[in-house]
């Protein structure tokens, strides 16, 4: 059924032929759910003949009649990576779609590896603009927004851990393990991990932590954090080769993004980087450290 917010593109790819079909549902409604996500109405499968529709959908504050969307930085980068997740769709290249099914960690990785594009200068310019003017964003102002980054990064990362790591303790309790005591559980995991800190608690506690108990993430809490490990090493790479290029852009379409359930995806990104991911890039983008990174190829 047709929506008035609901914009259609036909994808095409360099040699003119149709590759799929992208859904933008950006705006909120007060009937539509909160957040932002990425689904599939077809996925691609050459034995079924089928190519992708997908669709991205977001939350972002609908403008005033007659006037331009003006969106904050944290709503670009979800765009960002929302249509991370809409690439790897889009760009999918398999025969069998019963091989389609993506562990949890590489699902996000092309997502949160779309968004480093951000601030990218070249499609930065685009888009970062006086809505009025057609002025670009002052430098002085986009070196503000690179700063925020790692604002409080080892307090957030530090959360993030303790948290997954709570959650891989209870997951990984044999089944003939005595019921525990929850708070004693809890606080002897912290401390086995070396994560018990007063004053940076676990972003949830075990009472609260309905992701892993009914959320879908039961001892796969973790997966965000690594597959930043896998996007931002992955980033690295472009950056030692020449950045954002189209020969950079159709090797990672190629090697990656078009590839899921034909390999084993350790197999997939050794292949893409030559070597396993390494976590250097993760704590050089989150500010954790500040020496240069050592050649990495």
């Amino acid at each position: 059924m047709y929506h008035p917010d609901v914009r259609v593109f036909e994808v095409f790819d360099a040699d003119g032929r149709s590759l799929a079909l992208y859904y933008g549902d950006y705006f909120q409604r007060a009937n539509k759910s909160g957040g932002a996500w990425d689904d599939s109405f077809v996925d691609q499968s050459a034995l079924l003949g089928t190519k992708p529709v997908v669709v991205n959908v977001l939350n972002l504050p609908r403008p005033a009649a007659g006037h331009p969307a003006l969106l904050s930085f944290d709503d670009v980068k979800g765009l960002f990576h929302e249509f991370g997740h809409a690439l790897h769709g889009m760009f999918s290249n398999i025969r069998y779609p019963t091989l389609g099914g993506t562990p949890r960690d590489w699902v996000e990785m092309p997502s949160q590896f779309n968004e480093h594009w951000a601030l990218e200068p070249a499609v930065f310019a685009h888009y970062a603009r006086h809505y009025q003017t057609g002025e670009p964003i002052p430098l002085a102002l986009v070196e503000k927004i690179r700063k925020t980054k790692t604002f409080n990064e080892g307090y957030a990362t530090t959360e993030y851990l303790a948290a997954a790591l709570l959650d891989l303790a209870w997951h990984t309790l044999p089944v003939d393990a005595p019921q525990a005591q929850v708070d004693a559980f809890e606080k002897s995991a912290l401390q086995r991990f070396h994560v018990d800190v007063p004053q940076v608690p676990p972003r949830y506690r075990t009472t609260y932590f309905s992701h892993i108990w009914d959320g879908g993430y039961s001892a796969g809490y973790y997966a965000y954090l690594w597959s930043e490990v896998l996007d931002d090493d992955a980033y690295y790479w472009f950056k030692e080769h020449g950045g954002m290029t189209r020969a950079n852009g159709q090797r990672f379409r190629e090697m990656i993004l078009s590839r899921e359930g034909t390999a084993n995806v350790d197999e997939l990104y050794r292949a893409f980087r030559g070597r396993d991911p390494i976590v250097q890039p993760l704590l050089q983008e989150r500010g954790l450290v500040t020496a240069p990174l050592a050649e990495t190829k």
